[in-house]
């Protein structure tokens, strides 16, 4: 009698450390699932934001060349020749690829390092992923990473002279239009670098899932 209560003892102890191991991989499969559906969701949402903003910086690029006239705004006034980009992304390689996106930091003197105004990213967290109601009507990047030993009144004050600089082939006097139509378009760019974060998130979430549906299966 003993050694059959020792038996049955020993088959409820598998059978329970089964459930527990199955109630585990159950947790970790909807926390994939839920990952996925947040960054889907983010994803959405980015693109509905990143169309707006085109239209709205569209609109206003229409306003400025009707109020400034063809000959002022054109493509035949800007400046062809190479020089060092404002704006370059940077990729970091990790689980899952990660884009940022460095606006404003070469201010002509051909080193990149100099300023990073306006770095984009997503945080790495996933907490940032289920904010599913956020408004993302507007394309929001904190433009507070000067650097070191510059302060942020001045990072901003340089940022502006650039962004000015750039409108500089319409004429010295710009409508205020173009100069929206500038910051639509340059927030368009930041939703796109987000896009591209929420969407590497997506696939490496929806990857996890499939595994663990084949795990299941086998």
């Amino acid at each position: 009698m003993s050694d059959l209560g020792e038996i049955e003892s020993s088959e409820v102890l598998k059978q329970s450390q089964m459930n527990e191991t199955d109630n585990q991989s159950q947790s970790v499969t909807d926390e994939d699932v839920l990952k996925f559906m947040d960054s889907l969701d983010a994803y959405l949402c980015l693109l509905h934001s990143l169309s707006s903003t085109l239209r709205q910086g569209w609109f206003d690029f229409a306003s400025a060349r009707y109020s400034m006239g063809a000959s002022r705004v054109n493509s035949a006034l800007l400046d062809l020749k190479e020089h060092p980009a404002a704006t370059y992304l940077e990729v970091r390689k990790a689980q899952e690829p990660h884009f940022t996106l460095c606006k404003w930091s070469s201010f002509g003197t051909g080193d990149s390092s100099e300023m990073q105004d306006g770095d984009v990213l997503l945080p790495e967290s996933d907490s940032s992923i289920h904010q599913r109601h956020k408004d993302t009507s507007k394309a929001s990047v904190k433009d507070n990473n000067s650097p070191v030993g510059v302060p942020a009144t001045t990072a901003d004050d340089r940022v502006r002279k650039e962004r000015s600089k750039s409108l500089a082939v319409f004429g010295t006097l710009v409508s205020p239009k173009l100069r929206a139509a500038q910051l639509s378009f340059e927030g368009a760019l930041e939703t796109l670098v987000e896009i591209a974060n929420a969407r590497a998130s997506m696939v490496s979430a929806f990857d996890k899932v499939r595994e663990h549906k084949a795990g299941s299966k086998d």
